[in-house]
């Protein structure tokens, strides 16, 4: 297993992490039974940072990642979030709060469901454009001076809001979402905001929500309730203009002898030692292929010919629908 270290001095974690979130929404079918035998087989392979937030299920999440570490607490290195509000009544709705009495009964919340004394990482999902970022991030200091929380992180916030966060508290990770198709956080200032400052950068949905594996061909290949089903990228010409892109990947990840999905996190990992890669997957087989990334090494040869057929902003439409977009980049 490849380590990577969170932030100045702090600590060390696996370079991949699991993202849990699928397991509890958004992605269709649910078992329970294999995503705790999934989060035991990657503490079993050495993964260490596993990634879950109060909003996924809402609330279910969290309480199955506390089943799977029950009693493997020193083996996992919890990272969970709060600030994204979610009305069970309205599923695709969503709110922001980083009111600090918001921060506090959250964080009590996350450390009941996950039932242990302390969380190991503490991110703010979604900036609160209504309350000063000093506001929040000082609540959350606070949650550390009380040994509730151990490292602080941001979630798609923006450059000049890591800059304000910083000067409050050290902020240990950036969450933002980061793949072949999605290379906003290179052109908005936010990767060099990280390095000046120190922070390391966290890349969520580094497969394009499963696109990029090149398992998915049709926009039917998702149950009912699959929230990709209205997500902008695989949706009519876009899918398609998406699909050919992938197809590309899938030759030259062929070429290289892996996986499109394995030559997808390689690209991530290889964006530099601060950049760490959180994949989502429910499936003890799905992770192993992932862990497979960790075996190839991209030239810059194979970095050049990758980014001659996936330059930024090749991937057509936007990453998220307009209401959720309005969200990231505060």
């Amino acid at each position: 297993m490849q380590i990577r270290t969170l932030g100045k001095n702090g600590p060390q974690v696996s370079a991949l992490g699991l993202g849990c979130m699928g397991m509890s929404d958004f992605y269709g079918d649910r078992d329970e039974a294999e995503s705790v035998a999934t989060i035991h087989h990657a503490l079993d392979r050495g993964l260490t940072l596993l990634d879950t937030a109060d909003a996924y299920g809402p609330h279910l999440n969290e309480e199955l990642v506390g089943k799977a570490i029950k009693d493997r607490r020193e083996q996992a290195f919890v990272a969970t979030k709060f600030g994204l509000v979610r009305n069970p009544a309205e599923p695709l709705s969503r709110g922001v709060n980083g009111r600090p009495e918001y921060v506090r009964a959250a964080c009590e919340g996350s450390l009941q469901r996950l039932g242990i004394e302390t969380i190991d990482l503490y991110y703010q999902h979604r900036v609160d454009p209504n309350v000063p970022i000093e506001e929040t991030v000082g609540a959350m200091a606070e949650l550390v001076q009380a040994g509730k929380v151990r490292y602080l992180g941001l979630s798609e916030a923006s450059a000049a809001t890591l800059e304000r966060a910083s000067k409050v508290h050290p902020i240990a990770a950036l969450q933002s979402e980061l793949s072949l198709w999605t290379r906003d956080p290179e052109d908005n200032g936010v990767l060099d905001a990280c390095r000046r400052l120190g922070i390391a950068f966290v890349a969520y949905s580094p497969l394009g929500r499963g696109f990029l594996t090149g398992a998915i061909r049709s926009p039917d290949d998702f149950d009912a309730d699959d929230y990709r089903r209205s997500s902008p990228r695989f949706q009519g010409e876009n899918f398609t203009r998406n699909l050919a892109l992938v197809d590309k990947v899938k030759a030259l990840a062929a070429d290289r002898g892996c996986s499109p999905a394995q030559l997808a996190l390689a690209w991530v990992l290889a964006q530099g030692k601060d950049v760490l890669a959180i994949p989502g997957t429910k499936k003890r087989s799905r992770l192993d292929e992932n862990l497979g990334a960790l075996d190839v090494t991209l030239s810059s040869a194979d970095l050049a010919a990758i980014e001659a057929v996936f330059p930024p902003e090749a991937a057509a439409g936007a990453r998220y629908a307009a209401a959720s977009m309005a969200h990231v980049g505060r």
